[in-house]
């Protein structure tokens, strides 16, 4: 057969220039995408983290509201003895799993910036919830589970949402009954644990029940609506984090800052070496989930089978890996934070912003460059979108998108403003408002946060 010589150029001659780009996403869209992968690295010193400083809170509302005040922020309570965490499960008002979107990250960031915060004065390489990276340092370590995240570079600072299928969708949403109750008894643990008022003892008190026939201890019924979240920024290595992650509750008096933050966790209890070794591997996402967002203490609730609690047990955080050291089935903290570090130089260095996203958005369409002031036809931002793809026991593999792919990422859910509903345009996976805030200002001092309703923390 012999070779082509068309090129893009060729397919260009003769179209009008509002033709052109739509000729050349179709020629895109014909050509293979490059992969780009990463092996796992060999266990190495760990590069510098610094310790996360608060930027700015928020909660989400009964209604899945943001509000920039700390109305959802819980106290730490002492548990009842034998507290029993499947009570209230016919009452479980459960959050629908949707898309993981990072909306409401990125509105705290955009109220931080408007405010001029000195914690963001130096600038920004990455904005993700803490799950992510979770996901991300915790991925030498995983045995069984892969994941997918999308990226994007704008003013050269990389955002990250999990990427979930519609089917993963309807299996988080249908679970099976006994996963679902296992589900429920850690947000039950959360209602015996917390108060919506500071414990006037140390150690705290336990709750006093809050409906008549509540068992003691009981604070109230689980909404999964209702969170209150931190964002604070850290920095891996060169690379500085914006991340945001919810808080279970705070130890006596809330300071604004993340050392009296307290994360609840549920456990089998520990009947044989079996059991512990068990305990000891789950012990690495309790530690990086905390680890990461300034988190200095988990209290862990054993439990039975049949949810009944039988002892409590404080952790702290920065002691963890103490725990586990040296032991054949151990982790260490070092090779995920150089893992870490080595996976974000290597997002650095493919992954780029497309060409078309770095002219500045106006009004509700593009400004097409100066030759073309004479045609009225404005254009959509193209937004270069990446997938990246991790597999146990291999590494990860980087490509971007093509159209149709980018255009499955920006569809989906409907948002929610104050005045009623509205579909929340977006381009790539970034909300349309954000992306205007950022590409007007390349120094990304935005205009302000906007008031809307839905997304996930």
């Amino acid at each position: 057969m012999p070779k082509s010589n068309l090129t893009v150029t060729g397919l260009l001659d003769g179209h009008p220039d509002s033709e052109r780009l739509s000729v050349k996403q179709r020629w895109r869209s014909l050509a293979p995408p490059q992969v780009y992968a990463l092996a796992y690295l060999a266990a190495g010193a760990a590069p510098a983290f610094q310790q996360p400083t608060q930027i700015i809170s928020f909660s989400f509302t009964p209604a899945r509201e943001l509000e920039f005040t700390d109305s959802a922020l819980r106290y730490l309570a002492s548990p009842p003895p034998r507290a029993q965490l499947t009570y209230g499960y016919d009452r479980w008002v459960r959050r629908p799993e949707r898309r993981p979107r990072i909306d409401g990250l990125l509105r705290a960031l955009s109220a931080a910036r408007a405010k001029r915060h000195q914690a963001l004065a130096s600038g920004v390489g990455a904005v993700a919830f803490r799950g992510v990276l979770t996901r991300i340092l915790t991925a030498p370590y995983e045995e069984r589970d892969g994941w997918d995240m999308n990226v994007m570079r704008v003013n050269d600072v990389l955002y990250f949402e999990e990427h979930l299928t519609e089917e993963k969708l309807r299996e988080k949403n249908d679970l099976p009954p006994q996963q679902r109750l296992q589900t429920y008894m850690g947000y039950a643990f959360e209602s015996y644990c917390t108060s919506a008022t500071p414990s006037p003892s140390n150690p705290p008190s336990v709750n006093v029940p809050q409906a008549p026939g509540d068992p003691p201890g009981w604070s109230g019924d689980v909404d999964t609506n209702v969170q209150w979240c931190s964002v604070v920024r850290t920095k891996l290595g060169e690379t500085t984090f914006v991340i945001g992650g919810e808080v279970d509750c705070v130890r006596g008096k809330y300071t604004g800052k993340t050392n009296t933050f307290v994360e609840l966790k549920t456990s089998m209890v520990i009947r044989n070496r079996q059991d512990e070794m068990r305990f000891e591997k789950k012990l690495l996402k309790f530690y990086m989930q905390s680890f990461l967002l300034g988190v200095p203490e988990i209290l862990v609730g054993f439990r039975k089978p049949g949810g009944e609690v039988t002892t409590t047990q404080t952790f702290r955080t920065a002691e963890i890996p103490r725990l586990v050291r040296g032991k054949a089935h151990g982790w260490d903290p070092a090779r995920c934070l150089a893992w870490g570090d080595a996976f974000f130089k290597f997002l650095k260095k493919h992954v780029h912003s497309d060409k078309q996203t770095e002219r500045v958005a106006t009004g509700e369409k593009l400004q097409r460059e100066p030759e073309d002031k004479g045609n009225e036809e404005r254009t959509q931002p193209e937004a270069a979108v990446w997938r990246v793809t991790f597999r146990p026991g291999v590494g990860v593999e980087l490509r971007q998108l093509d159209d149709a792919a980018v255009r499955d990422v920006e569809s989906g859910e409907e948002g929610y403003v104050k005045d009623g509903k509205e579909k929340v345009e977006r381009v790539g996976f970034l909300p349309r408002w954000y992306w205007e805030e950022v590409t007007a200002n390349p120094n990304g001092n935005g205009a302000g946060a906007r008031q809307t309703k839905g997304d996930s923390a």
